[in-house]
């Protein structure tokens, strides 16, 4: 390649990388540490520049620093990026603060780093080369409790190779949390390398627990003599002291369900003061435990009350480690529906739980919100607000009214159509008798007719105008069932499909063993599961909506074949 078309790349590759987003951020591997550790700084740049350490010289003493640079294309432009790393040890302990960084034109987000008090020197027999030290976060934890235990691997000479293991517990369930963490520490005046490996122990019965001691085989680059006379490398073996936890049991006047946790706060994300009468408000609750899992977290549950409905949605979770403990964060948003307008009162959530370090009994809860209530209107928003109501599985004020006048208008209808059969009844008795065999029977249809009934799943014996009314409520979703899909609650739903299939059905499996659409018997399933067998009610609402727009398909009934020969003993 020619030196002209070598510049040339090398501009092209420049005018990229001038043109990527530069994009700067910074990260410590740990950020609580104890004062003679070190811990590592990360700056990840697309700036062509490397960080001022200058800022840290206050606080810290650096060492060990490294970049990494890589190439990439990104939307079509060539970007780069660069990795730099330092080694950070605190000159004091406290709180630290890691300040805003410059690097090229770009600035880090300012960081905290937690310094304790030097730990004490672990018990190391002579000049160890290797040794191993494991610990739990709490001595006498309570069953079913969220341990961190952490086992830390000491090594003063570089290892090239090795197995740390740590074996399960008898009565406890172990778990390996996150990836291993190396940094440096001071021992009885000697310098270690330390990886230190976290776990989550969780005790499943009380009394004592003995966690077996870890255990390390590996090499290392062995001393002067090894270089000289061997291979270079020396084996390295070590082994912790076993550790026993007091496990207690849970107590008598602990809360139920069972929660017991290091700390739990609670706090409105979202709080409103003011409303209106039909229209949704929303609230949003956060939840932040420590020792305890999504899965363990009680719902937060806000009441309704006689001026307010409450919809509570799907909670949000966001779950993390911290010190080898589950540490989750959750927010759940409500909607609150104000039935009336003045001053409305909306009782604040409460959970229960118990303090593990403390040893007692508490109760977390929220303040309660005081609404202005201003009075509603019939409008467009108060009809989305329905709508959203209706989707939350409950029906608002306005849907309860709305229901109430459309079972009035059916009773009115329903008596005119009995008026009117009732009349046809008394019209076909006072007509003129045909002859035997000319014309069927009250209870017989001709086939043309068996064949219109049976075609929109009328029973035998109906009359033509039952006929044609069942015809119009399959062609489209009648009035009512379409009002109870888009407003009514589930048990509304079930009881209007059983009103719809016929006399003499029972339950869902007998409304779906009569329809002819398989999307239609499984959205009936469904329902039933979301009722009764712990199924989402928004999933089988949104299925019957669809399944069921264009009206219910009913079973052909069979029709009933008519015999060509005079019957042998006519009456």
């Amino acid at each position: 390649m020619s030196r002209v078309l070598r510049a040339l790349l090398a501009v092209m590759l420049l005018a990229f990388a001038a043109n990527a987003v530069a994009e700067t951020r910074a990260w410590l591997d740990r950020d609580r540490i104890a004062l003679g550790e070190t811990t590592t700084l990360n700056v990840e740049t697309d700036a062509n520049a490397a960080p001022d350490y200058a800022p840290l010289l206050r606080d810290f003493d650096l060492s060990g620093q490294a970049s990494q640079q890589q190439l990439q294309w990104v939307n079509g432009q060539l970007s780069r990026r660069s990795l730099y790393a330092v080694a950070l040890r605190p000159r004091r302990d406290g709180l630290l603060n890691i300040p805003t960084l410059r690097v090229g034109g770009q600035n880090t987000a300012p960081l905290t780093l937690l310094v304790t008090t030097a730990p004490t020197a672990p018990a190391v027999s002579g000049d160890a080369d290797v040794f191993i030290q494991s610990e739990a976060d709490a001595q006498d934890p309570y069953v079913q409790q969220s341990v961190g235990w952490v086992v830390r691997l000491y090594s003063a000479i570089p290892l090239i190779a090795g197995q740390l293991d740590q074996p399960e517990p008898n009565g406890a369930s172990l778990q390996r949390v996150g990836d291993d963490v190396q940094y440096r520490r001071n021992v009885n005046g000697r310098s270690y390398v330390v990886t230190e490996r976290r776990f989550m122990l969780v005790p499943e019965r009380s009394g004592e627990l003995v966690v077996p001691p870890a255990r390390f085989e590996g090499r290392g680059t062995g001393n002067a003599f090894d270089q000289l006379f061997g291979d270079g490398q020396s084996q390295l073996r070590a082994v912790a002291r076993p550790r026993i936890l007091n496990v207690r049991a849970i107590p008598p006047n602990a809360p139920t369900p069972w929660l017991p946790l290091r700390a739990l706060t609670m706090r409105y994300a979202e709080q409103p003061t003011q409303a209106r009468a039909g229209a949704a408000a929303t609230i949003v609750v956060e939840v932040e435990a420590d020792g305890a899992g999504a899965a363990q977290l009680p719902d937060v549950a806000i009441a309704s009350t006689d001026a307010a409905q409450v919809f509570p949605e799907r909670p949000q979770t966001d779950e993390s480690m911290v010190d080898g403990r589950p540490h989750v964060r959750e927010q759940r948003r409500f909607s609150v529906v104000p039935t009336r307008a003045g001053t409305v009162v909306i009782p604040g959530p409460r959970i229960d739980w118990w303090d593990a370090r403390a040893g007692e009994a508490r109760s977390t809860r929220l303040p309660p919100i005081t609404l202005t209530v201003a009075p509603g209107a019939v409008t467009r928003d108060a009809a989305s607000a329905d709508r959203g109501a209706a989707q939350s599985g409950v029906p608002s004020a306005r849907a309860l009214d709305r229901r109430v006048v459309f079972g009035a208008i059916a009773a009115v209808a329903i008596a005119l159509l009995a008026l009117g059969l009732m009349w046809r009844s008394r019209a076909s008795r006072g007509a003129v008798a045909t002859p035997a065999g000319a014309a069927s029977s009250a209870s017989e249809l001709s086939p043309s007719e068996s064949t219109t009934t049976s075609q929109y799943g009328v029973r035998p014996g109906a009359t033509a105008s039952a006929a044609n009314s069942h015809k119009t409520e399959s062609a489209s979703p009648g009035p009512s069932l379409a009002r109870i899909l888009e407003l009514g609650d589930l048990a509304d739903i079930d009881a209007t499909l059983r009103q719809l299939a016929g006399p003499g059905v029972a339950d869902l499996d007998a409304v779906a063993a009569r329809l002819d659409d398989d999307a239609q018997r499984d959205a009936v399933h469904r329902l039933r599961r979301a009722r009764w067998g712990g199924g989402d009610p928004a999933d089988a609402r949104a299925r019957l909506r669809t399944a069921f727009s264009s009206g219910p398909r009913w079973r052909t009934a069979t029709p009933v074949a008519r015999d060509p020969l005079p019957p042998l003993y006519p009456d």
